[in-house]
């Protein structure tokens, strides 16, 4: 098997060097950029399995950096940031990483995060090679698990690798109400070392781009003082 190719983006060049040296002494496949520009570049061109995104960058900033490279490509992204504010992890999110970590951190834990996230990435792979049910369809929106891709009558959503995931669980469990911490277990993993405030950002992000109204949900629907679920309610229906 060929090794997970990891795009690590860091201005500082001391941490990107420490950094480069574990991923590859742990056998990734390492490219840098040092730059927003340069980052972007080399994403298009590499094409990484996964993306380390610092935030405070010179030229485009992560936040860009991870809008851009959201809209053209499904690669889960580790953010970076010197940041303590919640705003600006709650950013990040919105914009599309599906984790961040706040400077300074432990060599481990960042390994440990990105294979918790390359883990779940290949687990979700495994699962749309091995099921049989190869379409899912609730409503409009309609998940092909062969071409990983989903549409909302018959229109492509772009989706980030998280959105994807959260998406696809809640659908395989139609009518199932879920509370946050389940589904930070089932989707992000045991290991992963979020809140369940990230569940929140993405139902919000993700419903901005599968519900007609978002304010007025019919697919993703809150469960007073329990969760969440994914059912076409009576009103859709009607």
């Amino acid at each position: 098997m060929a090794p997970s190719k990891v795009l690590v983006v860091e201005d500082d060049k001391n941490l990107l060097d420490v950094v480069c040296y574990n991923l590859t002494k742990e056998g990734y496949e390492v490219s840098v950029a040092r730059d927003g520009l340069e980052a972007v570049t080399v994403a298009r061109r590499e094409r990484p399995d996964l993306l380390v995104l610092d935030v405070m960058l010179p030229g485009l900033d992560g936040f860009e950096v991870c809008r851009l490279l959201r809209r053209e490509m499904i690669v889960p992204i580790l953010m970076l940031t010197a940041k303590t504010e919640e705003i600006d992890k709650v950013l990040g999110l919105e914009l599309g990483a599906d984790d961040y970590m706040t400077k300074p951190f432990s060599m481990r834990e960042l390994l440990a995060r990105l294979r918790a996230m390359l883990r779940r990435s290949q687990m979700l792979s495994d699962a749309v090679l091995n099921d049989g049910r190869q379409r899912l369809r609730v409503g409009d929106i309609e998940v092909d698990l062969d071409r990983h891709r989903a549409t909302c009558r018959g229109v492509a959503i772009e989706l980030s690798p998280k959105e994807y995931d959260l998406l696809v669980y809640l659908m395989r469990n139609r009518g199932r109400v879920f509370s946050r911490e389940q589904l930070l277990d089932k989707v992000w993993g045991y290991d992963f070392a979020g809140d369940t405030r990230t569940v929140d950002v993405h139902v919000r992000w993700l419903r901005q781009k599968i519900e007609a109204d978002p304010g007025n949900a019919r697919l993703l629907l809150t469960v007073r003082g329990v969760g969440y679920k994914f059912e076409e309610d009576d009103a859709a229906q009607a």
